[in-house]
């Protein structure tokens, strides 16, 4: 990924308050897969005025990794991101 920052940072999930460890490429709540708007253009830019919570609405597989889908709340935006052996999947359903 082109001018990847990876940025190790720790967080409490602000749908479930579970506190979430940072490996420099966590970028959603594994327990509940939500995330938020912080990036902009790059991935770790942390360029994003918006700051909206990231919805989890479904997964994809994509040149054989699977991918969450996510939707701003705030602003509509559309993400992808990659799964984690974390993520609790089920929670999608």
């Amino acid at each position: 990924m082109k001018n990847f920052v990876r940025r190790i940072e720790n967080f409490e999930c602000e749908i479930c308050g579970n506190l979430v460890k940072g490996d420099g490429y966590t970028d959603h709540c594994p327990h509940c897969l939500y995330g938020k708007h912080v990036d902009e253009t790059v991935p770790g830019d942390r360029k994003s005025n918006c700051r909206g919570l990231m919805e989890p609405r479904g997964i994809r597989k994509k040149r054989g990794q699977f991918q969450i889908e996510y939707r701003c709340q705030n602003c509509g935006k559309i993400f992808f991101c990659k799964t984690t052996p974390e993520d609790n999947l089920s929670s999608l359903s």
